[in-house]
């Protein structure tokens, strides 16, 4: 999330960020100085490849199986479909919309897209051009470089298939790839269970249990595990998706 902050002003110096102009600024040579050149690459390395893209963007991922875009409020229909195939919303673990809350689940990651406080995605199925199902990037920590993939379901047709495989495959790539995160973590419900086994079986390592940690809108206590995935196990998690995105195509 970018925040801006003014310049505070201060009457025998003032602090702006650097430019590629001020390297030659410094030197009666025209030539950048030693400590310049280490504060500007100081400022590529901890900021500008994580920094330079807004995290809430815009983006679309495209695999085999299906296609990753904005959500739109144009989705409603085919969402709230996704959403009735297994009536997904009588899993009171979960926060799946009823058909009749569809528009405004919609509307409020739309919303927090544009705040940005997340980046909402329509699950398309490359078959038929069909939404299956939704996911999102939230809690983005930019300046941390890490955030969570969640507020994701699937119709239950294409559940316990490769359609949640190719998913996370295209979401953690550009993550790690594009976002050079250095965590992506992954929360869902104690009682989840068939959620926690599919983060699981992604290769996410369990960092804990949050105690009481929300509120469910039936008055119970969610206790919510989370998980995690670091930047220097994804080339191990990475082949392992390819592996099973393989097997799954020669069959």
């Amino acid at each position: 999330m970018w925040v801006e902050h003014p310049h505070e002003q201060n009457p025998f110096f003032h602090i702006k960020p650097l430019s590629v102009r001020d390297l030659f600024c410094h030197s009666s040579l025209n030539e950048p100085s030693l400590l310049t050149i280490q504060v500007f690459n100081s400022q590529l390395t901890t900021s500008g490849i994580a920094m330079s893209t807004n995290w809430a963007a815009p983006i679309t991922l495209t695999g085999n199986l299906v296609t990753l875009r904005p959500l739109s409020i144009d989705d409603t229909d085919e969402l709230t479909a996704a959403a009735s195939d297994g009536k997904l919303w009588e899993l009171w673990y979960t926060s799946v919309p009823k058909p009749e809350e569809t528009k405004t689940f919609i509307e409020q990651a739309i919303a927090e897209t544009a705040a940005g406080l997340a980046n909402a995605f329509a699950i398309v199925d490359n078959k038929n051009g069909l939404v299956v199902g939704s996911t999102r990037f939230l809690n983005l920590a930019q300046a941390d470089r890490r955030l969570e993939i969640g507020h994701t379901f699937y119709a239950q047709s294409v559940q316990r298939t490769c359609t949640n495989t190719e998913t996370k495959y295209l979401l953690l790539k550009h993550l790690f790839e594009t976002f050079n995160c250095i965590a992506v973590e992954f929360r869902t419900h104690w009682h989840n269970q068939a959620s926690r086994n599919a983060i699981a079986r992604l290769g996410a390592k369990q960092d804990g249990v949050l105690r009481n940690h929300r509120i469910m809108p039936n008055g119970s206590f969610r206790d919510t595990v989370v998980f995690s995935i670091l930047d220097n196990e994804w080339p191990s998690v990475k082949t392992n998706l390819e592996f099973k995105l393989a097997r799954h195509s020669e069959q």
